[in-house]
């Protein structure tokens, strides 16, 4: 009895943190940047950019590019990626997204560097990037067939991406997601609360003041849209982290994951594959094992996947973007990271 109320109470405890830190700050920003990305950027020209149309390495490296500036978590990134996914990106770029963004953002790379060493930061960086056209060329594949009917759907045209006013909401939404960590990397919480608030209050008075009352409506409708399939599933999948978290030793992993190894890098990998870690959070946590023995190959695969994918982004995955998405990319990160680690171990180590 006094187990199951331990597991209970880890299951609560993360969901309670979760909520506490990262709902506010993190994900209600994200879900509106996902519903203005679906309302104000054209369907049409978007698919010249990032479509299943579009050249695939120009649409990958601007995808992957682009992802380095988003510091996002495995579960904030998803309505983002979704969103773009449902304006008209391929899937072969929307995935790349999902996975650069948290594995490998900029904000992340910075602190990895001021914990880890610049040795680090470049691994983590040069392995995201590899990795990213690697699952975009896998997802695109894999889905060609679905692709090319969902974007014949689609007519390519020579107009504008969007406004010049819906950029200018975009790049505050995007300002507003990222300011709370950027500006209060370290310090209470309430001080993230605080530039949140801030930037809540500039995003909505300057959409009052040049955004139609009609495109609002349609703004917060697509919202909605993601909150209510994602949140629920994110909730959940944070719950049954913590019932793990609270199952799996710390001993174990120090056992575990030293040295370097296939074995040890497949460990870390599925450590960081179910265990959720807010992003910037891997590093201290990577750090710590490290000073207890772990190799810095299972480290950097720890590094990648622990940020980069987490159970709640499995089901919240499988919901968005469905089911057989996320049995080919689940199982790809997986294989790509622990590979990833393998090979570092004999390079950093």
């Amino acid at each position: 009895m006094e187990i199951l109320i331990g597991l209970l109470h880890g299951g609560l405890n993360a969901l309670q943190e979760y909520i506490a830190l990262h709902v506010l700050t993190c994900l209600i920003p994200a879900f509106l940047l996902a519903g203005g990305i679906v309302t104000f950027v054209s369907r049409e020209t978007i698919i010249g950019y990032l479509g299943a149309a579009a050249r695939k390495l120009s649409s990958f490296g601007i995808a992957a590019g682009g992802s380095f500036f988003v510091a996002a978590c495995s579960c904030t990134v998803i309505p983002v990626s979704s969103g773009i996914y449902r304006g008209g990106a391929g899937i072969g770029a929307a995935f790349i997204l999902l996975w650069v963004a948290p594995a490998a953002n900029i904000l992340a790379l910075v602190y990895t560097g001021s914990i880890l060493g610049a040795q680090m930061v470049v691994a983590r960086l040069v392995s995201a990037l590899l990795m990213s056209f690697v699952v975009g060329f896998v997802m695109t594949n894999a889905f060609y067939r679905e692709e090319k009917n969902r974007v014949s759907t689609i007519q390519m045209s020579g107009g504008r991406l969007m406004t010049k006013k819906s950029i200018v909401l975009l790049l505050l939404l995007v300002g507003w997601l990222l300011a709370p960590n950027y500006i209060v990397s370290h310090g209470p919480y309430w001080q993230k609360v605080v530039v949140w608030a801030i930037g809540l209050a500039v995003v909505a008075v300057y959409a009052w003041k040049t955004i139609d009352r009609e495109k609002i409506r349609a703004w917060l409708k697509e919202t909605w849209w993601f909150m209510r399939i994602i949140f629920p599933l994110l909730l959940a999948g944070v719950f049954i982290v913590g019932i793990i978290g609270a199952l799996l030793p710390q001993e174990w992993i120090e056992t575990w994951l030293g040295g370097a190894g296939l074995r040890q890098s497949f460990l870390a990998t599925m450590i960081g594959a179910v265990t959720y870690f807010a992003t910037m959070t891997e590093a201290p946590f990577v750090d710590t094992l490290i000073n207890l023995g772990m190799g810095k190959g299972p480290a950097l695969a720890l590094l990648l996947t622990g940020p980069g994918i987490s159970l709640p982004n499995w089901l919240a995955v499988a919901k968005v973007f469905g089911v057989r998405k996320a049995l080919v990319y689940v199982p790809t990160i997986i294989v790509l990271g622990t590979l990833v680690g393998w090979v570092a171990g004999f390079i950093l180590d």
